[in-house]
């Protein structure tokens, strides 16, 4: 299942990440990634200190985000990476790693992110396409429009033909590992924000008792 949410960061938060991308140093993506050969864009350098402004206001974004939380039933963020694609330049299909080691521990990447900051307008390609069996779902979101999706699903990054994609990726540790249990849960948790006050009460206390035992029962300890 993915998510797409508009509005995900605001105007001036957008400004401000833009403002971020021309003033911080970037570096070869491949330094986070130096096995796949296919990778090819540049990522914000984790030495400059900017770079730990930029990661916070996308972090900050997830953490107000109520649509996001009910989505992914978040345990753990990566810190969020600003990554720029000038002409050429690609991700070739890929699934991403299983783990990684954020803060010193081991962190499992069950959703992926990508936060669109360039407007489609200025750059040709570069569209985030999301392989779902032989169907590709192609996405070039606008400015401050964020695309979540479990970090199973092979994808890629077209090549940029022209101008510069800019945007912030981050991966997520959900409390719900397992893809199919973490869907039912959201379309419950649906289903009670849509139709809960309509329900006799009891029917309803009836519907939130399976909902918190299936959250207890499938979160990880």
């Amino acid at each position: 299942m993915i998510l797409e949410l508009k509005d995900f960061l605001n105007p001036a938060e957008v400004a401000r990440l833009t403002a971020l991308s021309r003033e911080l140093k970037f570096v070869n993506g491949r330094v986070s990634n130096p096995a796949n050969t296919s990778k090819d864009n540049l990522q914000a350098d984790a030495a400059d200190p900017r770079s730990a402004e930029s990661s916070k206001i996308v972090a900050d974004a997830f953490a107000r985000s109520e649509p996001f939380r009910d989505f992914a039933f978040p345990r753990r963020l990566a810190p969020p990476l600003l990554c720029r694609y000038e002409p050429g330049m690609k991700y070739g299909a890929h699934a991403d790693a299983a783990h990684l080691q954020v803060d010193g521990r081991v962190m499992q990447s069950d959703l992926s992110a990508t936060v669109f900051l360039a407007d489609p307008a200025s750059y040709q390609g570069g569209e985030l396409v999301i392989h779902l069996g032989t169907r590709p779902v192609v996405a070039k979101g606008v400015p401050g429009e964020v695309i979540v999706y479990p970090s199973t699903m092979l994808h890629e990054v077209r090549p940029v033909r022209a101008g510069t994609r800019l945007v912030s990726i981050t991966f997520i540790e959900s409390m719900i590992a397992d893809e199919y249990k973490r869907t039912q849960l959201y379309e419950l948790n649906e289903v009670a924000a849509l139709e809960g006050l309509n329900m006799q009460w009891q029917n309803r206390v009836r519907l939130e008792t399976v909902r918190q035992n299936l959250l207890r029962m499938w979160s990880k300890s």
